[in-house]
């Protein structure tokens, strides 16, 4: 008599979303990150559970945490969502200039700097799409959340590469007549740089406005709430703002453009990649102000990424 060896199948979509919720802890946060619904999270976890016979995840008070088998397993399949990753960005060289590039960028400079000068590269590429995603965290590149991200800071994880875009100056602006305070941050962001300016050189100081907009700190500052720290090429474009004197050293941060080291070489983000590269070597300029049409002969190569690993 023959045996025949049976061999279990599994839905990698199922092992990805277990994933996901292994590394989070959370539904909601593993929904988020793979843009799909609780549900279908939870029920796709349930249908690996199921095909394996194994309790994977545990709900606990303060979210779900993995088994002894779950943690066999996450061990198991850990990294195999970006070797799979990495198979599909290799498959988008073929693509040509068509298809989607998934860009994330601060609200501040998505509204008034980057899209309104997207038009020529509408024109010149009609075949890519860009989706933008206006959004202050750290979105995972290897995950493909985004394709390339543009930071105020150079990260220092991951298998990534990054090219420095502009140096951002600050300043403090407020309308004539203004009262002697300051609008700032909420809580949540005291860890963030301009946070910590203002503490460490204007302590003391109502602060008559708190947000974690610098849109909303930019209208505060219009309706006469008091001093604003923001972004002179920002501020520039608001003829009713004035500096106002600053009592420590001008604040100055960088902005990067990140990607993975796999999308580099990728047509249609190549020419999202050349695109932004000249709007920020023609210079961070206010709203309303003129950019020169981009030239796009730049490519990656000559474009001084840097690796981003730890220790590089």
């Amino acid at each position: 008599m023959t045996v025949q060896k049976q061999t279990a199948s599994l839905s990698w979509d199922d092992v990805r979303i277990f994933l996901e919720l292994a590394r989070t802890g959370s539904l909601s946060a593993a929904a988020r990150g793979l843009r799909i619904s609780h549900a279908t999270v939870g029920r796709r976890v349930a249908a690996l559970e199921a095909d394996l016979g194994r309790t994977l995840v545990e709900r606990r008070a303060d979210g779900y945490a993995l088994t002894v088998e779950g943690e066999a397993v996450f061990r198991l399949a850990d990294g195999m969502d970006e070797r799979a990753l990495a198979i599909l960005r290799r498959g988008g060289w073929e693509e040509g200039l068509t298809g989607t590039v998934r860009l994330t960028a601060t609200q501040a400079l998505t509204d008034r700097f980057l899209v309104p000068r997207l038009g020529p590269f509408r024109a010149r590429h009609p075949g890519i799409d860009l989706e933008v995603t206006v959004d202050n965290r750290t979105l995972s590149l290897a995950r493909r959340e985004a394709d390339l991200a543009i930071r105020m800071a150079r990260p220092e994880h991951g298998d990534l590469v990054a090219r420095r875009l502009s140096t951002v100056a600050y300043g403090l602006f407020a309308i004539a007549g203004a009262p002697d305070a300051l609008i700032g941050y909420d809580e949540a962001l005291a860890d963030l740089p301009e946070a910590v300016w203002l503490a460490r050189h204007a302590s003391g100081r109502r602060v008559s406005f708190r947000s974690n907009s610098v849109q909303a700190q930019l209208a505060a500052a219009r309706a006469g709430f008091g001093a604003a720290l923001l972004p002179v090429w920002l501020a520039a474009g608001e003829t009713e703002l004035q500096p106002v004197a600053m009592a420590g050293p001008p604040l100055t941060r960088e902005l990067w453009l990140v990607l993975h080291r796999d999308m580099k070489e990728v047509p249609r983000v190549r020419a999202v990649i050349d695109h932004l590269v000249a709007l920020f070597e023609a210079g961070l300029q206010p709203p309303g102000g003129t950019v020169s049409t981009p030239a796009y002969g730049a490519g990656c190569a000559d474009l001084n990424f840097h690796s981003s690993k730890i220790g590089n």
